[in-house]
């Protein structure tokens, strides 16, 4: 399985290469935009989601730690002996 995905990305790759070696100068650089372009799209979606499941890490683990419960009521050690509202 991992063979054939290795040669299937190895073949892309050799190929796009060619058909950049084939073009002229003003649509190389245009290839090379798009490609950048894509790159830099993939590079930031999978930083976002990165970020995202490591603030639900840290979200998950601040809700399970020193927490009294109640049911379904979750009651951390800041709401106790506040005093009166008034």
């Amino acid at each position: 399985m991992i063979e054939k995905l290795l040669a299937g990305v190895t073949v892309a790759v050799c190929i796009s290469l060619l058909v950049r070696l084939c073009l002229g100068a003003p649509r190389r650089q245009r290839f090379d935009a798009v490609v950048r372009r894509a790159a830099a799209t993939v590079w930031y979606w999978r930083s976002r989601r990165r970020a995202a499941v490591r603030a639900a890490e840290e979200a998950i683990s601040r809700a399970r730690a020193d927490v009294q419960r109640d049911g379904n009521v979750y009651k951390p050690k800041s709401f106790r002996d506040r005093g009166k509202p008034h």
